[in-house]
């Protein structure tokens, strides 16, 4: 019983982090990653995203810093933190396989 809890608290806790990554990247990274402007790697394109996930988070994190190709510094979001960069990264590459 005590597993059972845990599993269900720890499911619990994880639903806000995958919502939070899912309003990230509706509100601030569909505008490029849907349509593919200026070159972006377009959401579901496995092609695009597999080498980029090979790179690993660390790396596509600081690609999202520091701005890559045509995107700005931080893309459209600069009030964002790491763990929402990471959220929507993660998100973009899950729904990309």
């Amino acid at each position: 019983m005590k597993k059972v809890l845990i599993a269900a608290m720890a499911a619990t806790l994880m639903v806000p982090a995958a919502v939070m990554a899912d309003d990230t990247y509706n509100t601030k990274c569909v505008a490029c990653h849907a349509t593919g402007a200026a070159g972006a790697p377009k959401l579901g394109d496995a092609a695009a995203w597999a080498p980029r996930a090979e790179l690993g988070m660390d790396a596509l994190l600081a690609s999202v810093k520091n701005g890559k190709g045509a995107m700005p510094p931080k893309g459209l979001c600069m009030d964002c933190t790491d763990d929402q960069f990471k959220g929507a990264i993660q998100f973009m590459l899950d729904n990309s396989k």
